[in-house]
């Protein structure tokens, strides 16, 4: 089996984009949005998990069977969060007995 060499520059690059995500969400926490602030924070979060995932975790060139096993995680985590809020949401629907 093969290892991809990864090139250091790859990774100053990477951490230059962290750096710069995280200046962002700085700057976000300052700036008020109305409702918008939460959705632009968690876009920049997403998009730092995706850089992390593809360049810190190596899953940029890997192999299908790596990708398949990150889908995965991303589905069950989705999964997890979507029972967690469905509890949450219905939890005032059955009236307790006093």
């Amino acid at each position: 089996m093969s290892e991809n060499i990864v090139n250091p520059k790859t990774y100053i690059w990477t951490c230059i984009a962290l750096l710069a995500l995280l200046a962002v969400t700085w700057s976000i926490a300052y700036i008020d949005l109305g409702p918008f602030n939460l959705i632009l924070a968690l876009g920049v979060s997403v998009t730092k998990a995706i850089v992390i995932a593809l360049f810190f975790m190596h899953i940029k060139g890997s192999s299908r069977l790596l990708h398949l096993a990150a889908v995965a995680g991303v589905m069950w985590l989705l999964i997890l969060i979507s029972l967690t809020l469905s509890d949450y949401s219905t939890r005032g629907w059955v009236p307790l007995g006093h």
